[in-house]
């Protein structure tokens, strides 16, 4: 009879453990799904939604830090071309910094400072990371997370000052690692 208690608990015990982890995965995200568009993502906790005219599809900021935000940009491609004919992660990156993080005539600076490739679910996705100078001085971290779909290239964009960079970083990592398009 003992055997058998001892073999519950540890079954309740192992149980708890694995779900303790897949909920702290996702913990103080929220959910968006937009599927008219068809795509979706996690964003923190306490940001709202805000709407920008002529602009991205959907805005997210923090309310107390409205500078911190992540933003989800919708464009055209070529008929029938995929993300890896669009360019390797580096050359998508770098076409990326230089035509929507800091266009010319912006005063803005983007370094690509990493770029990879993952797939999820058949899809694949270019997760490119910059440090950005802004005309002030001030420092931004973005990452974004590009994929094409349906003839679209999907761009979720998430934009964070340097000096909170530190404090959100496995969040905000969370968040551009949640973006999937269908």
């Amino acid at each position: 009879m003992w055997k058998r208690i001892t073999l519950i608990l540890l079954l309740v015990l192992s149980f708890c453990l694995s779900n303790t982890s897949v909920a702290s995965a996702v913990a103080g995200l929220k959910s968006y799904v937009d599927s008219t568009d068809g795509y979706q993502f996690l964003y923190p906790n306490g940001w709202v939604e805000v709407r920008v005219a002529n602009g991205p599809d959907v805005v997210f900021h923090d309310l107390i830090e409205a500078t911190e935000n992540v933003s989800v940009v919708i464009s055209p491609v070529p008929e029938g071309k995929t993300l890896a004919q669009l360019g390797t992660p580096t050359e998508v990156g770098y076409k990326l910094g230089k035509n929507a993080l800091a266009p010319e005539g912006s005063g803005r600076q983007a370094e690509l400072v990493n770029a990879a490739e993952r797939e999820v679910g058949g899809k694949t996705y270019y997760i490119l990371e910059y440090a950005v100078k802004l005309p002030n001085n001030k420092q931004r971290h973005n990452i974004a997370s590009v994929a094409v779909s349906r003839g679209k290239v999907f761009t979720f964009n998430a934009s964070i000052p340097e000096k909170r960079w530190h404090k959100v970083k496995g969040l905000i990592e969370n968040s551009v690692n949640s973006f999937s398009v269908y």
